[in-house]
C-alpha cells in the first residue's frame, strides 16, 4: 500500500488502485480479483461434489447442475487461473529483467479492467435469467439451442476478458524483448521470465481463434447466421476446431508459468543453480511450439479419420519429451543440493509426482483407440484436474507463498502454510485419484446424478470428502493472509535468504520506480553472483539520474466500462427491446470518448529527480 494512500485514507487508496498503471499494483488487483473468482469457482465445485456424493441426489436440479458445471470450468480457467498467473507475472517479471515498469503501463491497466469487467459480466448471468449451461467448451450443437441468455453472457463476457488477456500478452512480449537491463541476455533470463515470454507468444496466436469462434457464435445466436447450425448447412465441428486450437495452447499458457515458478523455487531452496538451464529454456520453447500441433486429440471421436488421429496421437506423445526433460532437471537440481523444505518447496516437491501422474494419463488419452473408451468418462475429468490443479494450482499456491514477501513486505505463516499444503494435497488426491477408477468403471462425465448399485457410490463419496479437505485448506490460507496482513511484520529485501535473481536485490515491497539505478547483470542468477563476491547490492549499470515514470489514469476503467455497458445492450437487443440500441450507443460513446481523450491528452508522465532518489526512504506511492 502506498505512503500516499496511508496519508490520505481509504478513499484515496481505492482511487489509487482504480487509476494505477504501476505493474506491482496491477499485480495486486489481479491477485484479489483472481482470488475472488477462485473462491466462486471453488464454491461451484463444492455444489458439484455435494450433488454427486450419493446416488439419486436431488440437492440441485439437472438444469441448475449444468449451469454450475459450465460456470465452474469457465470461471476456473478464464477468471481464476489466468488472472492469478498474470498477478505473478506482473509482480515479478519487470523486476527479474531489471526494468522500471512494463513497456505499456496504460495498456497493462486496460488489460486488467477488460478482464475484470468481462468476469463480472459473465457472473451476472446468475442473477439475470440463468448462467450458461453448455459446458465450459460450449460446443455449438448444445449452445446454439440453449434457451435464455446464458450462452450470450458466455460469448460476450469471454470476448471482453479475451481482449484484456491479448493486451497483456503483447505487453509482456515487448517488455521482455525491449526492456532488459544491461547484461541481461536471453540466455541469462530467469526461467520464470522465459516461461512468461513463451506464454505471451502463445497468447498472441491462441486467443484470436477463440475470438473468431465467439464472434461466429454471436452472429449465429443474435443474427441467425448459421455458421454452426447443421440443419441450415453449417458445421458444428468447426466450433470444436476453433475452440481447441485455442484450448490446447491454453493448457500450456497456464502450466508454463507454473513450471517457471517451480524452476525458481527448486534453485532457491536447493541453494544450487538450476540444472541444465539451456535444455530447460529449449524445452520451454519446444512445449510452446508443439502445443499448437495437438489440438485434435480432444476430437478423436468426431470422425476425423485414422490418418488425422494418428498424426495428432504422435504429436501428443512427442510433447511429453520436453516435459520429461524438465522433470529430470528439477530432480537433478535437488540432487546434492542443500534442500530447505519451506512451504513453497513442499509444493514444488509434491508437484513432481502429481503432475507426472497427470502426464501419464495424458499419454494414455493420446492413444486414439484407447481414447474411444476413455472419452466422456470420469477418467478424462481426473486427468484434466491432475494437470490443472496438480500443476497450475499447486504452482500458483507455491508462487503466492514464495513471492508474497516481495509483493507485500510481510511473510505468510509457515505453520499455517503447511496446514494448507497438507490438507489441500491430500484432499486433491482423494478427490481426483479415485475418479480415474470411476471412469474406467464406466461413470460418464457431465451427469448430474447416478443410480444406486452401479459400483459408483464409494468412489463418489471419497471424492466429495476430498473436495471438502481442499476447501478447508483454502480457508486456512485465507486466514493466513488475514493474520499476516493484520500483524504487518515487515521483512527485508531477501527474506528467504537464498534469493538468486534481481527481484531479491531491492526492497520488499519495491519502490514504485523499482530500481534507482538499473543493475548490471554479469551472469546467470545475477544477485547470487554479487552475493558470492561479498556484495550486498547489485553493481549499477548507470549513474544516478532522473527517472521518468508514467502518470496514473482513470481512462482504462472508463474504456472497459463502456464496452461492459454496450455488451448489455447487445445481449438484450436479441429480444427486440426498444431501449437496447441507446444502451449500446452510450456504452460505445463512453469507450470511444475515453480513447479520444487518451489520444489528445498531453501525457508525458513525470520525473523523479536524482536529489529525491538520494534519500534512502521508500517513495512508493508518489505516482
Amino acid at each position: 500500500m502506498s505512503t500516499y494512500a496511508n496519508k490520505k485514507g481509504f478513499g484515496a487508496t481505492i482511487w489509487d488502485y482504480l487509476t494505477t498503471v504501476d505493474h506491482k499494483k496491477i499485480a495486486i488487483l489481479y491477485l484479489i480479483s483472481g482470488g475472488l473468482f477462485f473462491v466462486i469457482g471453488g464454491l461451484e465445485a463444492m455444489f458439484i461434489r455435494i450433488q454427486l456424493a450419493i446416488p439419486n441426489n436431488d440437492f440441485v436440479s439437472a438444469g441448475f447442475y449444468n449451469e454450475i458445471l459450465t460456470m465452474h470450468g469457465t470461471t476456473m480457467i478464464f477468471l481464476a487461473a489466468m488472472p492469478l498467473v498474470f498477478a505473478v507475472m506482473n509482480a515479478v517479471v519487470p523486476l527479474q529483467i531489471g526494468a522500471r515498469d512494463v513497456a505499456f503501463p496504460f495498456l497493462n491497466s486496460l488489460g486488467f479492467w477488460l478482464f475484470f469487467f468481462g468476469g463480472v459480466f459473465l457472473n451476472l448471468s446468475w442473477f439475470l435469467g440463468g448462467a450458461p449451461d453448455a459446458g465450459w467448451t460450449s460446443y455449438a450443437s448444445l449452445s446454439l439451442h440453449s434457451a435464455g441468455h446464458g450462452i450470450d453472457f458466455y460469448v460476450l463476457g469471454l470476448q471482453l476478458s479475451g481482449f484484456g488477456t491479448l493486451m497483456a500478452g503483447i505487453n509482456f512480449l515487448v517488455t521482455i524483448i525491449n526492456m532488459r537491463t544491461p547484461g541481461m541476455t536471453y540466455m541469462r533470463m530467469p526461467l520464470f521470465t522465459w516461461s512468461t515470454f513463451v506464454v505471451s507468444a502463445l497468447i498472441l496466436f491462441a486467443f484470436p481463434p477463440l475470438t473468431v469462434g465467439l464472434v461466429l457464435m454471436m452472429f449465429d445466436r443474435m443474427f441467425g447466421a448459421n455458421f454452426f447450425d447443421v440443419a441450415a448447412g453449417g458445421n458444428t465441428i468447426i466450433w470444436e476446431h476453433l475452440f481447441w486450437i485455442f484450448g490446447h495452447p491454453e493448457v500450456y499458457i497456464l502450466i508454463l508459468p507454473a513450471f517457471g515458478i517451480f524452476s525458481e523455487i527448486f534453485a532457491t531452496f536447493s541453494r544450487k543453480r538450476l540444472f541444465g538451464y539451456s535444455s530447460m529454456v529449449f524445452a520451454t520453447v519446444l512445449i510452446g511450439f508443439l502445443g499448437f500441433m495437438v489440438w485434435a486429440h480432444h476430437m478423436f471421436t468426431t470422425g476425423l479419420g485414422p490418418i488425422a488421429n494418428a498424426i495428432f496421437a504422435v504429436a501428443t506423445m512427442a510433447i511429453a519429451v520436453p516435459t520429461g526433460i524438465k522433470i529430470f532437471n528439477w530432480i537433478f537440481t535437488m540432487w546434492g543440493g542443500s534442500v530447505k523444505f519451506t512451504v513453497p518447496m513442499l509444493y514444488a516437491v509434491a508437484f513432481i509426482p502429481t503432475f507426472t501422474m497427470g502426464g501419464v494419463t495424458g499419454i494414455m488419452l493420446a492413444s486414439a483407440p484407447a481414447d474411444y473408451q476413455y472419452h466422456d468418462s470420469y477418467f478424462v475429468v481426473a486427468h484434466f484436474h491432475y494437470v490443472i490443479v496438480g500443476g497450475v494450482v499447486l504452482g500458483l499456491l507455491a508462487g503466492i507463498n514464495f513471492y508474497w514477501p516481495k509483493m507485500f513486505g510481510t511473510m505468510l505463516s509457515e505453520k499455517l502454510g503447511q496446514i494448507t499444503f497438507w490438507t489441500f494435497l491430500i484432499g486433491f488426491h482423494l478427490t481426483f485419484f479415485i475418479q480415474h477408477f470411476l471412469g474406467l468403471m464406466g461413470m460418464p462425465r457431465r451427469v448430474f446424478t447416478f443410480l444406486d448399485n452401479q459400483g459408483f457410490n464409494a468412489g463418489n463419496m471419497i471424492s466429495t470428502v476430498g473436495a471438502f479437505l481442499m476447501a478447508f485448506g483454502v480457508l486456512v490460507m485465507v486466514i493466513n493472509i488475514i493474520i499476516t496482513s493484520v500483524k504487518n511484520e515487515k521483512v527485508g529485501n531477501d527474506p528467504w535468504g537464498d534469493g538468486r535473481t534481481l527481484e531479491w536485490a531491492i526492497a520488499s515491497p519495491p519502490p514504485f520506480y523499482n530500481f534507482k539505478q538499473l543493475p548490471l547483470v554479469r551472469g546467470l542468477d545475477p544477485y547470487w553472483v554479487e552475493k558470492m563476491e561479498g556484495k550486498k547490492e547489485m553493481t549499477p549499470a548507470e549513474p544516478l539520474g532522473d527517472i521518468h515514470m508514467p502518470n496514473s489514469s482513470i481512462l482504462p476503467v472508463t474504456i472497459a466500462l463502456g464496452l461492459f455497458v454496450a455488451a448489455f445492450g447487445a445481449l438484450y437487443h436479441m429480444d427486440d427491446k426498444s431501449w437496447t440500441l441507446p444502451i449500446i450507443i452510450v456504452g460505445l460513446l463512453i469507450t470511444f470518448g475515453s480513447m479520444l481523450i487518451r489520444s489528445v491528452k498531453d501525457d508525458h508522465g513525470f520525473h523523479i529527480h536524482k536529489e529525491e532518489l538520494m534519500d534512502d526512504k521508500d517513495k512508493g506511492g508518489k505516482a
